[in-house]
């Protein structure tokens, strides 16, 4: 079964979308599906954020999804990526819309 991004409510900062990416861990090829529909849907209704959960772990899910964020193609896609200072298991990224 394909985990779907989670539509985040419309706030006056705009949409905010979530992908929670634990019951993909260990599959690669759906977790890189995953990540790149999320990215396309925050670009086709304009979202502020996204926010990727890869979970805590061993840490490997996490720098998996920052490696799939770094990639030349998707960099040019979004503002910037913060790694969630108080919970290690979750990543933003930001989009800034003209």
């Amino acid at each position: 079964m394909g985990l779907r991004p989670t539509r985040g409510r419309r706030h006056d900062r705009g949409v905010k979308l979530k992908l929670d990416l634990h019951d993909v861990y260990n599959r690669g090829d759906e977790i890189d599906r995953q990540l790149r529909a999320v990215i396309d849907e925050a670009v086709q209704r304009k979202a502020k954020l996204v926010e990727i959960i890869p979970g805590k772990g061993s840490g490997q899910l996490k720098k998996r999804v920052l490696r799939f964020l770094q990639q030349k193609e998707i960099k040019a896609l979004y503002h910037r990526v913060e790694k969630d200072s108080d919970n290690f298991g979750r990543v933003f990224v930001h989009f800034r819309w003209k």
